[in-house]
């Protein structure tokens, strides 16, 4: 017994750096930020007590609307989208071609490139006079975008982006694909079974765990969406504090930094910041929720 306490207190000091990191630096500021959302608060004076002020401002405020419905497109379509492509990356890499490996490496580097890097790489390929998409276009005599100053085209423009950077969910799909028993396919195809319906009975429900994941890292993902939209939005061509045309990029996170670090208004960021984890909470308990009848876990019940 006195041996087993001993462990123990051996190792919470071990953990202790981690232990005082976690509470100082997340467990304060998460405690903090709920009583700021109550108050009005600005940095250089003390916080005084507003009630549920930010939140009623928050709801009367139609760029909160606007960041939600931003933020929830590229959720509702950027998450399912980059899920399917990195899929049928994985499945096509996981064929048995020359050259194998060189195109696994092709298709992953984009993934490892800087999100900044990578935001104005494509800014430079979506310049609406001389960017290589709308040059390419212009010579085909084709109708050419505007992809950053249209507002029809601006979270489109992202959601190609995430569509290309997709190389890490189609490494996780490549790895689950490679653990699909072959005797299943096997017995399949014994039993006349063709390849959609090997993907439909046997791949989708083996690697299903893999996409659930994917899904939950995906939403989560996409309802903090910043850097590549304010790495946009911080080009000369538009104000500081700007959701770009029409604000069709003006991000729920976005907003969030504007209200803390523009206009200076932490009680009203912090009240946003509680709101969009009240719906982050309620989004991924509803997905896993809804898990027990699509997800298969192997051996499990």
């Amino acid at each position: 017994m006195r041996r087993r306490n001993k462990d123990n207190i051996n190792g919470l000091i071990f953990a202790s750096p981690w232990l005082i990191g976690f509470i100082v630096f997340t467990v304060v500021p998460i405690i903090l930020s709920l009583y700021y959302s109550f108050t009005n608060f600005n940095i250089f004076q003390k916080p005084s007590f507003v009630g549920l002020n930010n939140y009623i401002q928050l709801f009367q405020d139609d760029n909160f609307y606007k960041s939600m419905l931003n933020t929830g497109y590229i959720t509702i379509i950027g998450v399912p989208l980059n899920i399917i492509f990195g899929l049928l990356m994985a499945m096509l890499l996981n064929s048995k071609v020359k050259g194998q490996s060189i195109f696994r490496t092709i298709y992953f580097i984009p993934s490892i490139v800087p999100i900044v890097a990578c935001s104005i790489l494509w800014m430079w390929i979506y310049n609406a006079k001389n960017g290589l998409i709308n040059v390419i276009l212009d010579k085909l005599n084709l109708y050419q975008p505007g992809w950053l100053v249209d507002p029809k085209f601006t979270k489109v423009s992202l959601l190609i982006i995430g569509i290309w950077a997709c190389g890490m969910t189609m490494v996780v799909f490549l790895a689950a694909l490679q653990d699909v028993p072959k005797s299943l396919y096997e017995a399949a195809k014994i039993d006349g079974a063709n390849r959609i319906h090997k993907f439909f009975y046997i791949t989708l429900p083996v690697i299903s765990p893999v996409i659930f994941f994917q899904v939950i890292i995906g939403i989560i993902a996409a309802l903090q969406y910043f850097t590549q939209a304010y790495v946009m939005l911080s080009t000369d061509s538009y104000t500081l504090a700007s959701g770009g045309p029409e604000n069709s990029m003006l991000f729920y996170a976005i907003s969030i930094f504007y209200n803390a670090f523009q206009y200076l208004e932490m009680g009203k960021a912090s009240a946003m910041a509680w709101i969009l984890f009240i719906v982050s909470t309620i989004i991924t308990l509803c997905v896993f929720k809804s898990s027990k009848k699509w997800v298969f876990y192997g051996g499990g019940d």
